[in-house]
């Protein structure tokens, strides 16, 4: 099954500018490079220039997700 952050994040590279994850999530540049700096998601910095990894931004996004989780575990 699918989930709508499957579909948000189909198609991207395995690392992302900041400037994709700003147009990914609709937000400008400057609020992308702040939440990287307040660690809100997850990003490297190496020398003056950020990356995010794709799947650790859409695992982040999945843990800070208001809806409620579904138990899947069988039992």
């Amino acid at each position: 099954m699918t989930s709508h952050l499957d579909a948000l994040f189909e198609g991207l590279p395995e690392t992302l500018t900041p400037g994709e994850v700003a147009d990914v999530l609709r937000m400008t540049k400057p609020a992308v490079y702040k939440w990287l700096s307040a660690g809100t998601i997850p990003g490297y910095k190496l020398g003056g220039s950020w990356f995010v990894v794709r799947d650790e931004l859409k695992a982040s996004l999945e843990q800070g997700s208001n809806q409620p989780q579904t138990d899947t575990r069988e039992g």
